[in-house]
């Protein structure tokens, strides 16, 4: 029987993940004083990223449609027409029910199984968890499966969920600080792995719940399943990391605590483009290009560099990074559509950089 034990998050914490907890802290502020300002364009987002969620947490899993399709089930209600489609659609009917009632929706059994039944098009009634044993499966260089981690056999399942939400209780009315306990109980949700399918997208729906009951609502406007998505190698290494040993009670959450915050500050960072300037100052293409990136946190993409720079051209802006990474101002990180840029790091000043963040 795992520990459900959560003294390591009182202990000492190590410092890249206090920097990123502070800043996730200081962001919050700047956010709520500028929503009240901009309630149209916040309305317009949240349209954006329910479209994403939907599109995105599915995705992962191997689901998908066409973009078109996702934005007709999800904006106007249309109607799904094939397996993948009532997947989907589930997806979005239990997104939209956290929005709109997580005050009223509590973490516990009957909530849990309502989130997962959804999801599903086989026809489960959602009323159970999983019957029989899973695991979940890898696949290696040559195409041969082997087995990355054995979760909590079916017939120990519904003792370990009743843990976990006893534990979920005392974290949230005792004083321990959400942006730590929650990648915590989402952890523990995965490793438990209660369904036998449906337990990654679950998990995403589980996290926007619980950030909402505790006032953090940027999953509501930038979708966080996306910068999952676009980082779904950290994603399940960070869960490797901190999964091992979980069964045999000698494991870490950090890893994971590490991922969730640096994942959750992106996703401020990109909602803070969406309303940036640079300074307010006339400046050249190239040097506003630069600004941008010099002065987020972590690394941002094109789309988000676009997002801040509305009246220049895609041309221009992958003009001007070329440009920067020619001259060495800026590295690139990752060579796909997700690519993230940011300043080229310093290895002769003593100055070190943790997860994006400057520390002395």
């Amino acid at each position: 029987m795992h520990r459900f034990d959560y003294s390591e998050i009182l202990g000492d914490i190590p410092s890249d993940i206090v920097s990123l907890m502070l800043e996730i802290t200081r962001t919050q502020g700047a956010e709520g004083i500028r929503r009240s300002n901009y309630r149209p364009d916040y309305r317009r987002l949240e349209d954006i990223a329910r479209v994403a969620s939907v599109k995105y947490s599915n995705a992962i899993e191997g689901i998908y449609t066409t973009d078109e399709r996702i934005e007709e089930m999800v904006l106007r209600g249309g109607t799904p027409r094939n397996h993948s489609e009532k997947e989907i659609a589930g997806y979005k009917e239990v997104l939209d029910r956290i929005h709109s009632q997580y005050k009223s929706i509590a973490f516990d059994r009957e909530t849990i199984l309502s989130i997962h039944g959804p999801l599903s098009s086989d026809g489960s009634d959602g009323r159970s968890f999983k019957d029989r044993d899973n695991a979940i499966i890898g696949v290696d260089s040559q195409g041969r499966r082997y087995i990355t981690y054995e979760p909590v056999p079916a017939s120990e399942t519904e003792e370990h969920m009743e843990q976990l939400i006893l534990a979920y209780d005392e974290l949230s009315t005792q004083g321990y600080e959400p942006l730590l306990y929650i990648p915590c109980i989402i952890l523990d949700f995965l490793c438990i792995h209660p369904f036998t399918d449906g337990n990654g997208r679950t998990s995403r729906l589980l996290t926007v719940l619980l950030l909402h009951k505790e006032g953090i609502d940027v999953c509501r406007y930038i979708s966080m399943d996306e910068h999952i998505a676009a980082t779904k190698d950290r994603y399940y290494r960070a869960l490797e990391e901190s999964s091992s040993g979980w069964r045999e009670n000698r494991w870490s959450y950090f890893p994971f605590i590490r991922y969730f915050l640096q994942t959750l500050l992106e996703c401020y960072i990109d909602l803070d483009t969406r309303f940036s300037i640079v300074d307010g100052r006339k400046l050249d293409r190239k040097q506003t290009v630069e600004d941008v990136i010099r002065k987020s946190i972590v690394p941002v993409s094109k789309a988000q560099i676009k997002a801040v720079l509305k009246d220049v051209s895609v041309y221009t802006i992958e003009k001007s990074l070329k440009q920067l990474l020619a001259d060495g101002t800026i590295e690139r990180i990752g060579e796909t559509k997700a690519a993230r840029y940011r300043i080229r790091r310093r290895t002769d000043t003593g100055v070190r950089y943790i997860y994006g963040l400057r520390i002395a």
